[in-house]
């Protein structure tokens, strides 16, 4: 609903959406419900590292701005990865198909309509087809691990000093077997040794600590531990043509995990941002990270992993790295993490109760005043590819709110078919790279060892002889046994009183 009719709203907005450098368009503005010719909105591709959000009610199309985005980006040489909870971002490999909608909305863009199909890699994290993506214990560390474990101060210092132990012994950390063994081991049968240097693990700390791998262990977090291990640099690709490849990670079956979809962006975050140079803002992302269905990472999310995720968030961007969360509602995503989004696209919100119309005002508050628009009225009004969008230009100035007529997907808006996705994987190379799971010889094995060497005796040491003598043979050696020199004493006795007796000289004898 507009507040006016604003004359001047063509020139307002494509001089506040004209940019100097490579920029991802994103739609063409809309006043009064109808697109505005030419007033094309876009985001400079500068600031895309600057993070955003991208919300909406089910069925409002937010996936498909997803996909949109994600391939503006490949055509423009960025590589992404994306997280395809709900299986229809496969399509992102095939052309798309022309239609009167998709003509429509390019020819208000001011361009024709081209079906495009976009480079893309499947990994998964688990069997179904696709790079296997897995990360080591020891690729966590002993903070990252408790953070994800929801661990107190005395419990992460005991994760910390079997961490220590395990990198002073050379024992190998690769997954959650491992950790399990050297738990129990600190505080059983090598506790002694443990404690001399370590200090004591107590049986209540190693038995808490047990309990919550267990309980990960029962969300299939055991098949993302262990190796090999997956490269971040396997992610910054491009192709032949210089676009980028899109990285589908295939998540449909992890909505009943929500603690293993925490734990691989706890560990992807984490591992980009150690692996990744400072940059500071290039004129491009080197990457563009697009979290969908967010809410599964924040709200199985513990406080510590949630501040984790906060403070990875805040710094990536120097890495060059955008981060793009896509849920239902800017309420699903933390107050701190929310403000750390650059650029936002709000799809409508749906008011059925009174609670619903609530949380729309709540939500109209997030986005810049605008005399065009009634934004909470806007909010529940908007169809099906209509969206709000606000970002920042290249200078890092807020751009004005505009209604925006979202630009259509240029491939496939429909999931691949079984044998689509397969030729794809089939002709990867990655996936064959890490298709194997590797089982070297590690804590577990190492550790068996040593406690099954616990119960054997070890060998005496010979003692070399003092110089200048001459080592002294067996025989001599038990001659001057202490036990032999008692043993010859009493036969000698009895031996004389033997003899004694004979000759009548002998004790009185008992009768």
């Amino acid at each position: 609903m507009a507040k006016r009719k604003g004359g001047d709203f063509k020139d307002v907005i494509t001089g506040a959406y004209a940019w100097q450098g490579p920029a991802l368009i994103l739609g063409v503005g809309m006043l009064n419900g109808e697109a505005v010719s030419g007033a094309v909105i876009s985001l400079p591709l500068k600031t895309i590292n600057r993070h955003g959000l991208i919300a909406g009610a089910t069925g409002t199309g937010k996936t498909k701005t997803l996909q949109h985005i994600a391939g503006e980006l490949s055509r423009n040489g960025v590589p992404s990865i994306v997280m395809d909870i709900k299986g229809d971002l496969s399509g992102i490999a095939a052309p798309g198909e022309s239609s009167d909608a998709a003509t429509k909305r390019a020819r208000a863009l001011g361009r024709a309509f081209t079906p495009e199909a976009f480079p893309v890699e499947f990994l998964s994290l688990s069997d179904e087809p696709g790079v296997r993506l897995r990360a080591t214990v020891s690729e966590f560390g002993p903070l990252l691990m408790a953070r994800l474990l929801d661990l107190n101060d005395t419990q992460t210092g005991v994760l910390a000093a079997i961490f220590k132990y395990c990198d002073d012994k050379g024992l190998l950390l690769l997954d959650l077997k491992d950790l399990k063994k050297i738990l129990d081991f600190a505080s059983g049968e090598g506790k002694a040794e443990f404690s001399s240097d370590y200090g004591a693990v107590s049986g209540a700390s190693a038995g808490t600590i047990l309990r919550k791998i267990v309980a990960l262990e029962q969300q299939g977090a055991e098949i993302f531990f262990g190796e090999a291990s997956f490269d971040v640099q396997d992610l910054l690709r491009t192709d032949s043509n210089g676009r980028g490849i899109v990285s589908v990670v295939r998540l449909t079956d992890i909505q009943s995990k929500p603690a293993l979809f925490s734990t691989f962006m706890l560990q992807l975050l984490a591992e980009v941002y150690e692996r990744l140079p400072e940059i500071g803002d290039p004129e491009k992302p080197k990457l563009a990270i697009f979290i969908d269905e967010a809410h599964l990472v924040f709200n199985s999310a513990t406080q510590a992993l949630q501040e984790q995720i906060e403070m990875i968030v805040r710094l990536i961007r120097s890495k060059g790295v955008g981060v793009v969360f896509c849920t239902q509602s800017p309420t699903d995503v933390p107050a701190a993490v929310l403000a750390q989004l650059g650029f936002k696209v709000q799809h409508a919100l749906r008011a059925f109760t009174a609670k619903d119309r609530k949380a729309i005002k709540s939500a109209a508050e997030n986005f810049p005043e605008s005399e065009y628009y009634q934004v909470d009225a806007l909010l529940n009004e908007m169809g099906i590819g209509e969206a709000l969008v606000t970002g920042l230009g290249e200078k890092g100035r807020p751009t004005p709110l505009a209604h925006t007529l979202l630009a259509p997907p240029a491939s496939r808006m429909g999931p691949l078919t079984e044998a689509e996705l397969n030729k794809i994987v089939q002709a990867s190379a990655l996936a064959k790279k890490y298709s194997a799971a590797l089982d070297r010889e590690s804590a577990y094995e190492m550790l068996n060892k040593k406690v099954a060497g616990f119960g054997k005796a070890p060998p005496a040491e010979r003692k070399p002889a003092a110089r200048g003598r001459v080592e002294k043979s067996t025989l001599e050696k038990v001659a001057e046994s202490k036990v032999v020199r008692d043993v010859g004493k009493a036969v000698a006795k009895e031996l004389t009183r033997g003899i004694l007796g004979v000759f009548g000289i002998g004790g009185r004898r008992r009768r």
